[in-house]
């Protein structure tokens, strides 16, 4: 939902229809792929890691020796994960990716990872916006939504 200009007229993703319609896309036939992990480049992997994981109540399935990889996981056998690798160089622009977060109550949310050491960002939102976008500690952008309609 991270976007500038006008918000979806309807509710739902980016403006995409969240109706009852169901069907998926045509497809090129059977996908023999399953979705791992997004992948999350930072400054500090372990403490970046250890932030989203202790925000999400996730374990840390995977940590090398050197610091430059760490990844979490909602428990050890379930993906996707997010998977923190050693970028030499520090964030520059707006995600192109981002996650988005669906709480049962978006303002206790919001103040809980607050005080876990995030912050409120603007990336062009708009003020009336059913959600909040919010950066880690390195700056990297996700969403918390409110309520669908």
């Amino acid at each position: 939902m991270i976007h500038g200009g006008e918000a979806p007229s309807r509710p739902g993703h980016l403006g995409r229809n969240t109706g009852d319609d169901h069907r998926a896309p045509p497809s090129l036939g059977a996908m023999g792929l399953t979705w791992e992990q997004v992948v999350v480049e930072a400054s500090d992997p372990v403490d970046l890691g250890r932030w989203w994981a202790t925000a999400l109540g996730w374990v840390v399935v995977d940590e090398d020796d050197e610091g430059v990889v760490f990844e979490i996981r909602p428990t050890p056998d379930e993906m996707p994960g997010l998977l923190f690798l050693r970028s030499a160089s520090a964030k520059q622009t707006k995600n192109r990716v981002h996650l988005d977060f669906r709480p049962d109550d978006q303002a206790a949310e919001v103040e809980r990872l607050l005080a876990h050491g995030a912050t409120r960002v603007d990336v062009g939102q708009g003020d009336d916006v059913p959600w909040v976008v919010m950066a880690d500690p390195e700056g990297n952008e996700f969403c918390v939504l409110g309520q669908p309609h």
